[in-house]
């Protein structure tokens, strides 16, 4: 008769553990965060590369690919750097290259002095540049570099401030998740207008401001964080970007009310 309550006793223990151990995973259930949604399936379209000056003044950007890749201007260019300009305000939507990738660069040269017009789209001119007070080496140029088309869909775009500043421009890619994090794709580069705060000393004659001291390296960054000062900077945002529709490079972003 003795073993009998000990009996009970192990018995109760052990229904306890049991409803303690199903409650525990009720509750982890409940408090599970909902899984993010899938990504969707990389796109067999090409994007775009769109160029909007907001400056107030005249640009004339240069897109120029990396080594061995079609320019994406008019096939009837005989200068794979030749560029249009652009007046305050102006767009210009250039579709990336079918079936393959492709990767290159973009810059926002200011002052520029052209020659030799040729057909293209109505809406503007194309020119081949002769001399431009900012965004010629060695002159100090903000640079915007895109990588498209590769095979898992993912694209890749940053701002680079190596080579100095001369114009802002952010990157804005039209998609909706970062590689790797499903978040949204960000819009970064350089707004601020880093002229105005640049050392006497480095200010370039034509405009600009020269990036070749580390004290001026500093200061890009703080002011820019999510541009690159130096060739093995490290981006503090994701650069990627899943399948975007269209990769917007904005030039002085923030003068949209001039």
């Amino acid at each position: 008769m003795a073993a009998q309550p000990k009996l009970l006793q192990a018995l109760l223990f052990l229904l306890l553990l049991s409803f303690t151990a199903v409650s525990a995973a009720q509750l982890e259930e409940a408090e599970a965060p909902p899984p993010r949604p899938p990504p969707p399936p990389p796109s067999t379209t090409p994007p775009n590369l769109t160029l909007h000056n907001m400056c107030p003044y005249t640009i004339w950007p240069l897109i120029t690919p990396n080594s061995g890749l079609p320019s994406l201007l008019p096939s009837d260019s005989d200068d794979e750097n030749s560029f249009t300009h652009l007046a305050n305000g102006a767009l210009l939507t250039l579709p990336f290259p079918a079936g393959q990738a492709w990767s290159g660069r973009i810059v926002a040269r200011t002052g520029c002095v052209s020659v030799g017009p040729y057909a293209s789209d109505p809406d503007s001119e194309l020119f081949a540049a002769t001399r431009c007070a900012t965004g010629d080496p060695p002159e100090p140029v903000t640079v915007a570099q895109v990588s498209v088309g590769s095979a898992d869909g993912i694209a890749a775009y940053s701002v680079s401030l190596v080579d100095g500043f001369n114009v802002p421009l952010v990157v804005t890619p039209d998609g909706s998740f970062v590689s790797g994090s499903g978040g949204g794709c960000p819009t970064l580069g350089c707004a601020a207008d880093l002229e105005a705060v640049c050392p006497e000393d480095a200010k370039a004659p034509g405009g600009g401001c020269r990036a070749e001291d580390e004290g001026v390296r500093e200061l890009f960054k703080r002011r820019c964080p999510d541009a690159r000062t130096t060739p093995n900077d490290v981006e503090v945002t994701p650069q990627r970007c899943l399948s975007p529709r269209e990769l917007r490079i904005v030039f002085c972003p923030d003068a949209g009310g001039n």
